[in-house]
């Protein structure tokens, strides 16, 4: 089960603003640069990020229905700003994963906990 909307309602407000400083250069973190759907407005959301490969994935702990995946989807790509490098991402696909085998063990345990089960993988274009 996913984060009550309510929690991210208030890391909309109060934690965001903050990560969003740190997430660009810590490892792990990262900050998804977006268009809304409708408002065709600029979003930056912070979330926890792992390179799996040649794709990076992110676990969505608040679903799969959040505004920012939906936004993804919708412009099949994003730009993540991680580790001091801005890099450009498409081909979204959501999966689900009981074991949460793409995540770093403390990380895995922490999602089992929370009872996260879906993720997004994202991978950069062809060179």
């Amino acid at each position: 089960m996913p984060n009550p909307r309510w929690l991210a309602r208030a890391n909309r407000v109060w934690i965001n603003p903050v990560a969003r400083r740190v997430s660009t250069w810590m490892p792990g973190l990262g900050v998804i640069v977006h268009r809304g759907r409708v408002s065709g407005s600029l979003y930056r959301t912070p979330v926890n990020v792992f390179p799996r490969g040649d794709s990076f994935v992110i676990a969505l702990t608040y679903g799969q229905d959040a505004d920012w995946v939906k936004n993804v989807l919708a412009a099949q790509g994003c730009v993540l700003l991680t580790r001091r490098r801005e890099i450009a991402l498409g081909t979204p696909r959501i999966y689900r994963d009981e074991t949460r085998g793409d995540m770093p063990a403390v990380v895995r345990a922490i999602l089992r906990v929370i009872n996260v089960e879906h993720f997004l993988r994202l991978t950069p274009p062809e060179r």
